[in-house]
């Protein structure tokens, strides 16, 4: 545990990473707190495998600024939202450095399906791959990926609906078998925009892809990242929504739904997605989840969307993606004078 004067930061309960920031101070001062002296907290996010839950930030729904400012503590560049592949509807009107996640128009973000079975036997909500579907790391298929992710409640679903799951790439990696690290060494899946026809429900409905400029086009990126922070291994992963079932899912690998490339994505993320790698977060208003791409994925659950709003706001931190990705262009970029989005409309 560390304590000052403005906050104490502890092991986050039910999980076995990640930690919980408690302040003593109202949001503002923290934030000008950690921004004289970041270190502790820094030290901390990293050393627990890049997850930590801040508490009663509620000062944040009426001045965003807050949450930008936090953001800045984590990395170099907090991306605008106009400058990205993020459609206009879900950028906040006064702060473009904040997307609206919400199931309320016009963002209208789509809420996942129940899983089938909604429990498992013992009535706790399902984790694991691939009875629970959705696992994925933001933006991933972009050159280069973002970093970190900042995660705000400001009008949480029920309790008991609406969670967010994370899963530790670092331990999920480390536990492979000598034989499994020794086989994914060195390759790299193909990652696409979602919701784009390419991910394997679409594939195996034979649908249509939609058509995408260059800019746009399905990203490699390796299985096996090394953090440039802490230097550990971990798995850089999505399943089949974020993943392009056309062109992979695994480079170099027989493509499609039923290809070896396919089953070791299956594989891999069954493995990744284990009780022990995992950990469900129930919102309160005022929550703060700050998450690291590079080494975590995410997953939204179900909520009673025709009786609840859900407003919960994210911005994304990029500028240290690691070797693999250094003096990349932004993949992203349209030619000067191109439309960034043209025709095309997603949530992610």
């Amino acid at each position: 545990m560390h304590v000052t004067s403005s906050y104490q930061i502890r092991t986050l309960p039910g999980a076995t990473f990640g930690v919980e920031l408690i302040p003593n101070v109202r949001a503002q001062a923290l934030v000008t707190q950690l921004e004289h002296d970041p270190k502790p907290v820094l030290d901390a996010f990293y050393e627990a495998h890049g997850l930590m839950v801040f508490r009663d930030l509620n000062d944040i729904n009426d001045d965003p600024s807050l949450l930008v400012r936090l953001s800045r503590l984590f990395g170099s560049e907090v991306e605008n939202y106009h400058k990205t592949l993020t459609p206009e509807r879900l950028i906040h009107s006064q702060v473009p450095e904040v997307i609206v996640i919400s199931n309320l128009p016009p963002m209208s973000f789509p809420v996942p399906d129940l899983p089938d079975p909604p429990t498992m036997p013992d009535g706790k909500l399902p984790m694991q791959f691939p009875h629970r579907k959705g696992w994925h790391t933001d933006q991933s298929f972009r050159r280069p990926p973002p970093d970190i992710s900042l995660f705000y409640a400001m009008q949480p679903s029920p309790k008991g609906q609406g969670q967010t799951l994370y899963a530790d790439g670092t331990a999920a990696y480390s536990s492979l078998s000598r034989e499994m690290q020794q086989t994914v060494a060195g390759l790299s899946a193909i990652h696409a925009i979602p919701w784009t026809g390419r991910g394997e429900d679409a594939v195996r409905a034979g649908e249509i892809p939609t058509p995408l400029e260059p800019h746009q086009a399905s990203q490699a990126q390796p299985i096996v990242r090394i953090h440039p922070v802490t230097g550990q291994p971990a798995l850089y992963l999505c399943e089949e929504g974020q993943l392009d079932w056309i062109l992979g899912p695994v480079a170099d690998m027989d493509t499609g739904p039923d290809g070896a490339g396919g089953r070791l994505i299956y594989k891999l993320m069954t493995h990744y997605t284990q009780p022990q790698f995992t950990y469900a977060h129930d919102w309160d208003a005022g929550d703060l989840v700050i998450h690291d791409n590079r080494n975590l994925l995410h997953s939204a659950t179900w909520f009673d969307a025709e009786q609840h709003g859900r407003i919960m706001w994210r911005t994304t931190v990029s500028g240290n993606a690691g070797e693999e990705y250094a003096g990349e262009r932004k993949s992203w970029l349209p030619p000067e004078g191109e439309s960034l989005m043209g025709d095309l409309d997603y949530a992610n």
